[in-house]
Order: structure tokens, then C-alpha cells, then sequence
């Protein structure tokens, strides 16, 4: 039986060759503000000496976690320093940074756009599902089409891979919050506003926080993809050792990557344990010292 062609792949490439055609100056201008964004965050990495990087790390730990994290993350950094992967370290990081500030700059609004409207929602939610289902290697594709080798391409792949799930638990955080929470705010007079920002994301955070986490850990494992197209960082190693049956330098850097994904996971978890959601108590706490201060 012969196979039948719906012409679904020259579709995608007239798609692309339309937009290369008529698009240039709208890509460049992305270019060029994710480059700025990769490359800040980068040279402010770079910037930092080796001992007051790792110092940094270990107070965070410290103060987010607990001393035998602690102990364990200058372990980790040691070690990373002691395989000479410092440096490509600190590239992998800053992609994963910049990826993840992009993807928390587009998704959390998104996602309270998709809790505050259904319309919003159907549009979103088919998205989502395409970007979480996409086998990782295919976002490289249309990343090096559209802008080249490099840095910029790996981190709008890693932005797109790593999107969604920042976005779908915002919208689902927003969405479980109490509705005593909500009417007590509409009852004190809280603007739309107000009520997001004093209400809504305080009692959603920890979600977000979640969210944020998971966009993070995606982004650190698309990286490493990413090394395909020229992103850097400890990918190429990992890439490196692939080529060349390299078993040793394979394992440091997936060795590597695997001590940054532990240290972030836990330092950024830290950040979703113990959010302050809204308290009553607090409001009406308010509302008393409000009063006096008027009497």
C-alpha cells in the first residue's frame, strides 16, 4: 500500500522560508535582546573570582537549606573546580539564568492571563501541549535557521522548552486559591490589582515557585542539547566525549551538570517552602493600625 503525503513538512519549510523572507528585522531585534540579556548575565558570572562564587553558593545554601547542604555544595564546587569544568560551569549557568528569566518574564503572566480567562486558556493550553511534546532535538531546527550558531539559538530553544511549566502551574496556582481568601479581599475593597498582587500570588507562590524550579531543571537539561548548535558550556563536553567514545570526559561533564542540577533544585525549592500567604489576621491587623493612625 503506498503511502500517502499530506505535504505537512513542505509546509513547515514554506513557513520558515516566509518568515526568513519577510521577518529579518523582527528576528535581529530578538537576537540582539536575548543576546544582551546572555551575554549580561554571563560577563557578571565571569566577573566573579572563583573563591567569592563558591562563597556566594555556600551562604545560599547555608541560609535557603542548612549546614550539611552547605558542606555538600562546596564539596560539589571543589570538585567541579578540581576537573578543571569551572569555566564551561559558569556558561552552562548563565544560559540556564538567562533562559529561565525569559521564560519567568513570559510565562508567569501568561499563566495568570490563562487563570483570569478561558478564552486565553484555549488558545494557551494547545501550545503548551505542542512545546512539552516536541521531542527537544527538533526546537534546535528552527533555533539555527532563524538565528544561526551560538548562544542565542540554545537559549531560545531551552526559553521554548522550558516554558511551560512555569506557565501551567501560575495558572494553576492562581486558579486553588481559597475563595474565602478572594471575597475577604473584595470585601476590604481590594482593586482587581490588588487582589492579585496582595492575595492571589502570595497564596500562589508556592506553585509558582514550583514552577519556576521545573523551568529551571528543564532548561539545564536543554542546554546540554543545545551544545549541538554552539550554546557552550558543559554540553560541549558531554558532546565532546560522545564523538570521540570518550568515557572519562563524558562522565565529568554529566558528572557536572548533575552537581549544578542538584544545587539548584534545592536552593530554588528553598524558595517555595515557606512563602507568606494571605493572612486575615494580618488584614485585619492592618485595618486596625489604618484606623488608629486616621483617629
Amino acid at each position: 500500500m503506498q503511502d500517502i503525503d499530506l505535504g505537512i513538512g513542505d509546509a513547515a519549510d514554506a513557513v520558515v522560508n516566509y518568515i526568513l523572507d519577510h521577518f529579518t528585522p523582527a528576528l535581529d531585534v530578538i537576537a540582539a535582546t536575548i543576546g544582551f540579556v546572555t551575554d549580561g548575565i554571563q560577563a557578571g558570572l565571569q566577573m566573579l573570582p572563583m573563591p567569592a562564587a563558591i562563597a556566594i553558593v555556600v551562604l545560599l545554601a547555608l541560609w535557603r537549606v542548612g549546614w550539611k547542604f552547605a558542606v555538600f555544595a562546596l564539596a560539589a564546587l571543589l570538585l567541579i573546580a578540581g576537573m578543571g569544568l569551572w569555566g564551561r560551569m559558569m556558561e552552562t549557568l548563565s544560559l540556564v539564568l538567562a533562559a529561565t528569566v525569559i521564560a519567568i518574564v513570559i510565562g508567569v503572566p501568561l499563566g495568570i492571563a490563562m487563570a483570569r480567562s478561558k478564552a486565553v486558556q484555549m488558545v494557551a493550553r494547545p501550545a503548551l501541549d505542542l512545546m512539552q511534546t516536541m521531542p527537544a532535538f527538533v526546537y534546535l531546527i528552527p533555533a539555527a535557521m532563524f538565528f544561526g550558531l551560538g548562544a542565542v539559538p540554545g537559549t531560545i530553544a531551552t526559553v521554548i522548552f522550558a516554558m511551560p511549566p512555569v506557565v501551567r502551574l501560575t495558572n494553576l496556582g492562581i486558579r486553588q486559591v481559597h475563595a474565602e481568601f478572594i471575597e475577604a479581599g473584595l470585601a476590604f475593597g481590594c482593586t482587581p490589582t490588588q487582589l492579585l498582587m496582595k492575595v492571589q500570588i502570595p497564596n500562589a507562590l508556592p506553585s509558582i515557585m514550583a514552577g519556576i524550579n521545573q523551568t529551571i531543571m528543564l532548561s539545564l537539561s536543554m542546554v546540554v542539547i543545545a551544545s549541538m548548535i554552539g550554546a557552550g558550556g558543559l554540553g560541549n563536553t558531554v558532546l565532546t566525549g560522545i564523538q570521540r567514545l570518550d568515557v572519562g570526559t563524558g562522565f565529568e561533564g554529566g558528572l557536572a551538570v548533575v552537581v549544578l542540577a542538584v544545587l539548584l533544585d534545592r536552593i530554588t525549592q528553598s524558595f517555595g517552602q515557606k512563602g507568606s500567604g494571605f493572612s486575615l489576621r494580618q488584614l485585619f491587623a492592618g485595618r486596625r493600625d489604618k484606623a488608629a493612625l486616621e483617629a
